[in-house]
């Protein structure tokens, strides 16, 4: 469907295709507060959402049928499907790709605004350090009606190009908080916004998850893959949680563990 907005490329050259060939995820994200989200799910997905989309890159083979979502006056670079594949870098892509620009972030305040008396659940991440498993852990988030990320200072960023792939597109639909002091952030869910918070730990001392209540509001800290969670943290949370492991299994893949939490306190717990 020929548009003055669909923009034929021939060569991996193109400067017009640079953010999709020569930038990584923190130079893009620090020049123009832009991402890249690819695979055509996914990118359905972004094209559905509040979020902008500052171009698509799409191989002529699906140009037909991704084209027409795009926004009016979107570009739409098309390209053979080869040239594509080595923009990417592999072969049999989906051949859809598109740059999207990050949001302002609302602050905890005004995202807990409309929360009513209905059971809130919140998933905290201070130091999710690999992009794979904070994107299965927005997924999960998703997938079990979690009403608010929080994401600590030194957390992953949900918006690098495998965390939005391993999502499925989830960070465009979920609230996501990027705390500036997730101390602070968490005091005030604990004493002003009447949120429980939960650490989930390996010890002998915390309750194990099968016989744990649900509050009506509860926050659940995941902590590092390797070092769990800071002492400042688990010190401001008010109970400790732990999934109990049998054959000298010390823990569970952190978005394993949230996928076992989560469905106990959303399906389980409570009802």
């Amino acid at each position: 469907m020929p548009t003055p907005w669909i923009i034929p490329i021939q060569s991996l050259d193109d400067p017009r295709i640079a953010p999709y060939t020569r930038l990584k995820d923190r130079d893009l994200a620090r020049e123009s507060e832009c991402f890249i989200a690819e695979g055509e799910l996914v990118v359905r997905r972004l094209l559905a959402s509040p979020f902008p989309v500052r171009s698509l890159l799409l191989a002529d083979r699906r140009a037909a049928a991704i084209a027409p979502l795009a926004p009016p006056q979107t570009p739409i670079y098309v390209a053979s499907a080869d040239l594509v594949n080595r923009i990417v870098g592999f072969k049999f892509h989906s051949g859809v790709m598109a740059i999207g620009a990050r949001r302002p972030s609302p602050s905890l305040v005004e995202l807990a605004a409309d929360w009513t008396d209905q059971p809130r659940t919140v998933l905290v991440l201070p130091e999710i350090s690999k992009t794979d498993n904070l994107g299965s852990l927005i997924r999960i988030a998703a997938g079990f009606g979690v009403s608010l990320v929080m994401l600590g200072e030194r957390c992953c960023d949900p918006f690098y190009r495998q965390a939005i792939r391993v999502s499925m597109g989830a960070v465009f639909r979920l609230p996501i908080l990027r705390c500036v002091n997730l101390a602070s952030d968490l005091m005030l869910l604990r004493d002003s916004l009447s949120t429980e918070l939960a650490a989930a730990v390996v010890a002998p001392d915390a309750q194990p998850l099968a016989a744990a209540a649900r509050p009506r509001r509860l926050a659940i800290l995941l902590g590092n893959e390797t070092t769990g969670l800071a002492p400042d943290h688990l010190a401001l949370c008010q109970r400790k949680i732990t999934i109990p492991m049998q054959l000298g299994t010390d823990s569970l893949n952190v978005a394993v563990a949230a996928a076992v939490m989560l469905y106990h306190f959303t399906q389980v717990a409570g009802r």
